[in-house]
């Protein structure tokens, strides 16, 4: 494989659930030589998906590297999951990579997890391809497609292909850069594919996309601009680097078709990888700051011969030790050395480097910068942790992950493997930012928290399939939140006498909203004091001590968010004040306050859309309705319906079964989370 830089390509698959991205990926392996048999996700024999569980369900589950060539290229793939409950693993894997394929199903264009990992690729900048596959499904429509990603993800869609067809009749595409047709032969599951002249019933059609591409990439390229202008010709030679340029930047998003199903369009989109999407010398290099306590902003350049900086990304927990992913931003990493991890203050040790090919390892003596690897050693880095040259340590922004929003107790069926079960929840809690465990302090039970139902089954499973712990599990419980709906003041006072030293603190606090877009803030303190009324350590603890209130509300102890907190006034005593006391007073206060300000707890919305026959449209729509849902639009799109609404999650448990019974099967729904809102006094738990 190649090691020039120019010529390596950190990329993933990302869309909705069931777009095809391991099918994709399946064939990518087989055309470039790294499998010799394709599988298949019905199977449960594809590469990426070797997970037990992700064979059985016939879904991605847990994001997947594999590396491969391509006409003198490297391509490092990874592989996420288009599931909502795992959108954790899409996250970190966009955190890392330098572009992304966007597959969409050619009949239902943008679905709504399609516009979450698109956010996602926004957050991070992440030049992208279009991908429209299935153009041999029933009801496929490219230029609906299209439309839907220009309108729904605010993008810049730019077609290079056109399909020949669509469903049964779906027979090869038009690639609009040469204007040549392209048709895939039965035999050879795809290997062979031939150019041809544009027969003539698509001629006219294809004309009509190649002067839209020629008009859209003109608008972003000044050079094509006076050429589009001057209605000179425009070559596929001046197309290409324009088309480069703008896809690095961000600014277009390059659109192709197939069916990688029936094995038609993959090699093209290989190609389309290799010659739009960017090398890590093409993107803006990684910043970091400094870890000496100064913040100094360090570009990370992309330099073998750097210091060595990466970014912990993934971690598998394994026996008899974990597997740690590692992008390499600049200098090496060689086997055998030690590394800094500035987050813990502590060195760690990597023994072994590999090269990733699904589960499979190749082993290395070294990683450079570009590189995406995994390595053994490590003891206490997490994930988001960086690790970095000793002698030159550096922080790189972590990655942020959504909170939890459904709950399920569990607990040992045996009393003796309490323990074993604890070491088994810490280990899922390392691998995974998004599930944590807690102990509800009223009840005494053991919480395990994540993303969804789906999600929490997986997690359960894990302990009982690959960690041997037999567990009860309860019933899926929301999480909620709790904020303040008008403005109030209170004061703590935390005055103690004990004989000897005392305690002494008196805070006053106001409490009130905080607007839910205030740069996407849960939280904010202000100090107002008068200069000179408290020592600024004084100050450090009364806001320690709100943030510390603010975990456990008053309605039924669940964390409280969007709120305001004002630190107005406050007295110490020269002789009993202390951090500690400060920290008290203003626990107190915030909670008195908290009482003050009308609170209200605040239940999780869920995005959902509903892909339904017209049929079953009224049947589908009561039964939203019933569940307190919002609907929020509806289209139609060819015989079916689509439902778009805001649904409270407590009432979409078994949703999916009940949706198969109204629907006779034919329904589909996916969601997303949208936000919190006020639950009814009436449901209030």
């Amino acid at each position: 494989m190649s090691v020039d830089l120019r010529q390596v390509r950190n990329i993933g698959i990302a869309a909705h659930i069931d777009a095809g991205k391991t099918t994709t990926t399946e064939r990518i392996l087989f055309y470039t030589g790294r499998t010799h048999r394709m599988g298949e996700v019905d199977d449960g024999t594809t590469t990426t998906d070797f997970d037990q569980q992700e064979q059985q369900r016939g879904i991605t589950i847990y994001s997947a590297a594999v590396s491969c060539p391509w006409k003198g290229h490297t391509i490092n793939l990874i592989d996420t999951p288009g599931h909502v409950d795992f959108t954790a693993e899409v996250e970190r894997s966009l955190r890392v990579l330098d572009g992304m394929i966007a597959v969409f199903d050619a009949k239902e264009g943008v679905e709504a997890q399609s516009e979450t990992v698109w956010r996602q690729a926004d957050k991070y900048a992440v030049p992208r391809l279009c991908l429209i596959n299935k153009m041999d499904k029933m009801g496929a429509d490219f230029e609906a497609s299209v439309d839907s990603i220009r309108q729904r993800l605010a993008a810049n869609p730019i077609a290079i292909q056109i399909p020949m067809g669509a469903e049964s009749a779906f027979v090869g595409l038009i690639d609009l850069l040469t204007m040549r047709a392209i048709y895939w032969t039965d035999a050879g599951q795809g290997t062979r594919y031939e150019e041809r002249d544009i027969p003539p019933e698509y001629l006219e059609s294809a004309r009509k996309w190649r002067h839209e591409l020629e008009e859209r990439l003109a608008e972003v390229s000044e050079p094509l601009m006076n050429r589009y202008v001057n209605e000179e010709p425009i070559s596929e030679e001046e197309l290409i680097p324009a088309l480069r340029e703008a896809t690095v930047s961000n600014q277009v998003q390059p659109v192709l078709c197939g069916s990688a199903l029936r094995y038609k369009g993959v090699q093209l989109l290989l190609d389309a990888v290799c010659r739009y999407l960017p090398s890590p010398l093409d993107v803006p290099p990684a910043v970091a700051r400094s870890a000496d306590g100064k913040h100094r902003e360090i570009t990370l350049e992309p330099d073998a011969d750097a210091p060595f900086a990466g970014l912990v990304f993934k971690i598998v927990a394994e026996k008899p030790v974990d597997l740690f992913y590692v992008r390499v931003y600049s200098g090496t990493l060689h086997t055998s050395r030690r590394v800094h991890d500035p987050t813990t203050g502590r060195k760690e040790n990597i023994t072994r480097i590999f090269r990733m090919f699904a589960k499979k390892r190749e082993q290395l003596e070294q990683a450079s910068a570009g590189d995406i690897v995994a390595v053994i050693g490590p003891k206490d880095a997490l994930t988001g942790h960086t690790l970095c040259d000793p002698r030159h340590p550096v922080l790189l922004e972590q990655i942020e992950f959504p909170e939890t929003v459904i709950s399920r107790s569990v607990e040992p069926k045996s009393s003796r493997d309490r323990d074993k079960l604890l070491a088994a929840l810490r280990a899922l809690g390392r691998q995974d930012p998004t599930f944590n465990v807690h102990i509800n302090s009223e009840t005494g039970q053991m919480l395990m928290s994540g993303m969804g139902e789906l999600h929490l089954d997986v997690l359960v499973g894990r302990l009982l399939t690959d960690m041997n712990v037999d567990v009860n599990v309860g019933q899926p419980r929301v999480s909620f939140r709790e904020t303040v709906t008008r403005a109030a003041e209170a004061e703590g006072r935390f005055i103690r006498q004990t004989g000897g030293r005392g305690h002494y603190a008196v805070v006053k606090l106001k409490v009130e909203p905080l607007p839910c877009d205030a740069d996407g803030e849960l939280s904010q303190f202000v100090n107002a004091t008068r200069a000179g009324v408290l020592a600024p350590e004084y100050i450090k603890a009364v806001e320690q001590g709100v943030r510390d209130s603010a975990l456990c509300g008053v309605v039924n102890g669940s964390r409280v968010i969007h709120w305001k907190a004002t630190l107005v006034d406050g007295q110490e005593h020269d002789e009993d004040s202390s951090e500690m006391a400060f920290e008290h007073a203003a626990s107190m206060a915030f909670d008195a306050a908290m009482r003050a300000a009308e609170p209200v707890l605040l239940e999780p919305l869920m995005k959902v859309e509903v892909v339904v026959p017209d049929e079953y449209f009224g049947a589908i729509n009561s039964d939203l309705n019933a569940r307190r849902a919002t609907i929020t639009a509806t289209d139609v799109r060819g015989q079916y319906r689509i439902i778009d609404a805001e649904v409270p999650l407590r009432a979409l448990f078994g949703y999916a079964t009940d949706l198969r019974s109204l629907s006779q099967g034919r329904a589909s729904a996916s969601m997303e989370m949208c936000r919190y809102a006020p639950s009814p006094t009436s449901l209030a738990v």
